[in-house]
């Protein structure tokens, strides 16, 4: 079992907390028989939250003594302490590089939230870090776990959809209504295209699984509707290295609503939500097919507790985190400009 800490006890902290903690069916199994459960198939297990730190610990205290957390004084102290094997980092975005660099030197292994971080010289120092320590590092785009998404790329793979021409995403949800001055959510610094740092960047990471290495993006981002400084809208243009295209929307101010299609010259696949995926070939009528609701939070904690007892990497290969960064960071670049940036 992987005694880990949590970093971080806001909503999304806790949510990754509430998602394994009390569900882990394989209490007491050994490396051996965490290496020996089938990839994609584990009940949520081998990971358990003992230990964390939060900036306001007097307001998660009451959550963290029925989870069994202890609240330690500060990350250093989390880093020191010898009973904790892997850290789970759910804190400001601005903070991630140099935390994932600690808790490398530190011999922690580490699941980080996204945005991974906000540059990409940042995100290869994380990395080359990580590998240094030779400790696990695994990024946390939950939506590569879902079922549907296996099965696009499997479309893509197997060659049903022909050459794919063109991709479709948004992610769109209303939660900068609830962001006032003081939340960190609510700095430019934090969240500097509105939606992307909570949602948006998510579909960015979509498009690399699904379509590869992203060319260059143009964005346009502004303020509709909002007046606490954030972006309500953005939206962008982008070219992969395959020379397919893509058009993309994350909307901060919107109904919730997740939807990444793939158009090629045999056939189209849209999910629309997570479960729910519509095919439709040249010639052909769409049919859609549901597939199983999936808890994306413990399959991913799951994925990274399996890694670090050397079982199945991890299905998010460093080299594209860093990538989804440059992406993110050309698209800062690209909406503040107002041209069109490549991708370093």
């Amino acid at each position: 079992m992987l005694d880990t800490a949590i970093v971080g006890m806001g909503k999304w902290g806790r949510t990754l907390v509430d998602s394994v903690q009390g569900k882990n069916s394989f209490e007491g199994a050994s490396d051996s028989d965490l290496r020996a459960a089938p990839s994609g198939h584990l009940a949520p297990a081998g990971l358990r939250f003992v230990a964390g730190c939060t900036g306001r610990p007097e307001r998660a205290a009451d959550w963290a003594a029925r989870q069994g957390i202890r609240i330690l004084p500060d990350f250093a102290a989390v880093l020191a302490d010898p009973a904790v094997k892997a850290v789970v980092i759910a804190s400001p975005h601005q903070m991630h590089a140099e935390q994932v660099m600690a808790a490398a030197r530190a011999g922690k292994h580490v699941f980080i939230e996204k945005p991974f971080t906000m540059t990409k010289a940042s995100a290869e120092a994380a990395v080359a870090a990580c590998r240094a320590a030779g400790v696990v590092m695994a990024l946390g785009h939950n939506r590569r776990f879902l079922p549907a998404i296996a099965e696009m790329k499997a479309m893509l793979a197997d060659g049903r959809l022909g050459t794919l021409l063109h991709v479709e995403g948004q992610f769109s949800g209303p939660g900068a209504a609830g962001y006032t001055p003081g939340m960190w959510r609510a700095n430019r610094a934090e969240s500097p295209l509105g939606g992307m740092g909570g949602m948006g960047i998510h579909m960015v990471d979509m498009f690399i699984n699904l379509a590869g290495r992203i060319a260059e993006v143009t964005v346009q981002s502004h303020a509709r509707v909002l007046d606490n400084g954030l972006d309500d809208t953005t939206a962008g243009l982008f070219r992969f290295e395959s020379g397919a295209t893509a058009n993309f929307a994350t909307l901060a101010l919107a109904p919730r609503f997740w939807r990444v299609g793939l158009f090629g010259t045999d056939a189209w696949a849209v999910l629309h939500g997570h479960e729910s995926l519509t095919v439709c070939p040249r010639d052909g009528t769409p049919e859609t097919r549901m597939f199983p609701v999936t808890d994306i939070e413990a399959a991913e904690l799951t994925a990274f507790a399996t890694a670090v007892a050397g079982g199945a990497p991890y299905p998010l290969p460093l080299e594209e985190a860093i990538h989804g960064v440059a992406v993110y960071e050309a698209m800062i670049g690209a909406a503040a400009s107002g041209s069109t940036y490549r991708v370093a």
